[in-house]
């Protein structure tokens, strides 16, 4: 994906976890996982109508694809696919994305992720959103990072608090999900927050040691 975003496009590691751009060739691998993790993933994310298996399906994929390669070229997101890299192998796991950037006196992004249920509870998602909020306030020339997570999503929420975001605010019917309107528990970062620990890298490193 070419794209006018600073910092963008991107490839981010730590340890096993890898993000990088979207590839054409990620279809049945996005797929697959997706298709997997329907009882994990669906109660959690708007979604547009449709069977999940239909919405996930590699054909499904040309679309999202393509619609991520836009919007990273207009500068409005960075869509990182997570991978998992394991005796030699890489095989995608999970996905990233920084979205609704504004730039100029705002300088602010959303982030919003998932992960195959197969690996959570290893640190890929914490350290991958670490990874990827380094750049975004490095690279990225970004100063803060949103993200909107329902008060029943125990464990979405236990990755920005371990990573120590603060809970700024309590949204009433927010957004869209799983047949209704969802409230939402708003939590943020600055880049002042984590400069003085070195990155939220750095921070979460010492979180898990």
């Amino acid at each position: 994906m070419l794209g006018s975003t600073p910092g963008w496009p991107a490839v981010l590691a730590d340890g096993p976890v890898l993000l990088r751009p979207y590839k054409r060739g990620d279809a049945r691998a996005w797929s697959e996982v997706r298709v997997a993790n329907q009882a994990w993933l669906a109660p959690w994310e708007s979604a547009p109508p449709g069977p999940w298996a239909d919405m996930n399906s590699t054909r499904a994929y040309g679309y999202v694809y393509q619609d991520m390669k836009r919007a990273a070229r207009r500068g409005d997101s960075m869509p990182f696919a997570v991978c998992l890299r394991e005796n030699g192998h890489e095989r995608l796991v999970g996905h990233l994305n920084l979205g609704n950037i504004v730039r100029r006196a705002f300088s602010s992004a959303y982030a919003g992720y998932w992960v195959d249920a197969r690996v959570a509870g290893r640190g890929v998602i914490p350290t991958a959103l670490a990874l990827a909020v380094d750049h975004a306030f490095g690279a990225g020339g970004l100063h803060r990072i949103e993200v909107n997570i329902r008060p029943e999503n125990k464990a979405s929420r236990r990755v920005v608090e371990k990573l120590g975001f603060r809970e700024e605010a309590y949204h009433q019917r927010y957004m869209h999900i799983d047949g209704g309107w969802r409230d939402h528990l708003g939590y943020a970062l600055t880049s002042e927050e984590v400069a003085v620990e070195g990155g939220l890298l750095a921070r979460w490193r010492r979180v898990r040691a």
